[in-house]
C-alpha cells in the first residue's frame, strides 16, 4: 500500500511539473494564462489560456525521458471528450460568449534536472469553433 501512494503521488508531482513548465512556455510565447486545474464534476483542463482572441483549452502531457512511450499516447479519446464537456462548463460559467475556442495538447519530455523536449500542437483535437 505504501508503493502505491508514493508512485502516485511521485506521477502527480511530475504533472504539476510539466503544467508549471507549460505554463512557463505559453507566457514567453505570448499567450495569457486565464487559469489552471479548472475542474468541473469528473473532468479537468490542465490550463484555460487566451492566444489573441481565441480560448485556448490545453491539456499537457508529462513523461520521464526513460518512459518508451511517448507522452501524446497517453491522451485517450475518452480523455478527450471528458475535456471537449468540461470546456463546455467553463463557457457556460463565463456566460456562454461567442468565442473562437480549440483544444491544445502540450507534451513534455523530463529527466530529473532539464526539459528534453517540449512538443506544442495548437488545435490538437475538436477544433475551434464559435458556438
Amino acid at each position: 500500500m505504501i508503493a502505491y501512494k508514493y508512485a502516485k503521488a511521485r506521477h502527480i508531482r511530475l504533472g504539476r511539473r510539466g503544467e508549471s513548465i507549460a505554463a512557463a512556455y505559453l507566457r514567453a510565447c505570448g499567450i495569457e494564462i486565464l487559469l489552471r486545474n479548472y475542474r468541473y464534476k469528473r473532468g479537468e483542463i490542465d490550463i484555460v489560456a487566451r492566444d489573441g482572441g481565441i480560448i485556448c483549452f490545453i491539456e499537457v502531457k508529462t513523461r520521464w525521458r526513460t518512459t518508451r512511450s511517448r507522452p501524446a499516447e497517453g491522451l485517450s479519446e475518452f480523455q478527450k471528450k471528458r475535456i471537449s464537456q468540461t470546456a463546455l462548463a467553463y463557457l457556460c460559467a463565463i456566460g456562454n460568449p461567442k468565442v473562437v475556442y480549440r483544444f491544445d495538447l502540450i507534451e513534455i519530455v523530463v529527466d530529473i534536472w532539464d526539459v528534453r523536449e517540449l512538443r506544442y500542437w495548437r488545435s490538437h483535437f475538436s477544433g475551434g469553433r464559435i458556438i
